[in-house]
C-alpha cells in the first residue's frame, strides 16, 4: 500500500517505510522528526523543473499539466540513480506499507502526487 503525506504531519506507525521525494530538505524539519527510511532525490523533480512549477503560474491547470508531462519525461529517462531508487521503492512496497513524503502546501498538486500517478501508469503500484 502506498500513501502520500506532508512531511510536516507527525510520523505514524501506519506510515511504514517513509521516503522524502523532494529535492530540497523541508524547512523546520529535523532529521529525527522526519523519521525517514530514505531521501529519494533522483525521484524528485530537477531543480529547474521545481523552480518553473513553483513560479507565478503554479496554480493553473496548464502549469500543472506541463509540470506532470515534463516530470514524467524526466522519470522515463531512467537514469541509474532513478532506477536504484525505484528498486528500493519496489523492495519496500514488497515488504509492506510505504509513504511518500512531500513539503508542498498544496496536497492535490505536487510532485508526490505526480510521482504516484506515474507509478500507477507504469504498473509499479496499484490505485
Amino acid at each position: 500500500m502506498l500513501f502520500l503525506k506532508r512531511i510536516y504531519e507527525p510520523a505514524d506507525d501506519g506510515d511504514g517505510a517513509r521516503f522524502l521525494v523532494d529535492r530540497l530538505w523541508p524547512r523546520g524539519i529535523s532529521k529525527e522528526r522526519a523519521n525517514l527510511t530514505a531521501w529519494f532525490k533522483a525521484l524528485s523533480p530537477s531543480d529547474e523543473m521545481r523552480k518553473t512549477f513553483h513560479g507565478a503560474t503554479a496554480g493553473s491547470d496548464a502549469a500543472w499539466a506541463a509540470f506532470r508531462k515534463a516530470y514524467d519525461a524526466e522519470l522515463d529517462q531512467g537514469s541509474p540513480e532513478i532506477e536504484a531508487e525505484l528498486a528500493a521503492l519496489r523492495d519496500a512496497l514488497s515488504k509492506g506499507t510505504v509513504t511518500l513524503l512531500f513539503g508542498a502546501h498544496d496536497t492535490a498538486r505536487n510532485n508526490a502526487v505526480a510521482l504516484h500517478e506515474w507509478l500507477i501508469r507504469r504498473g509499479i503500484v496499484s490505485q
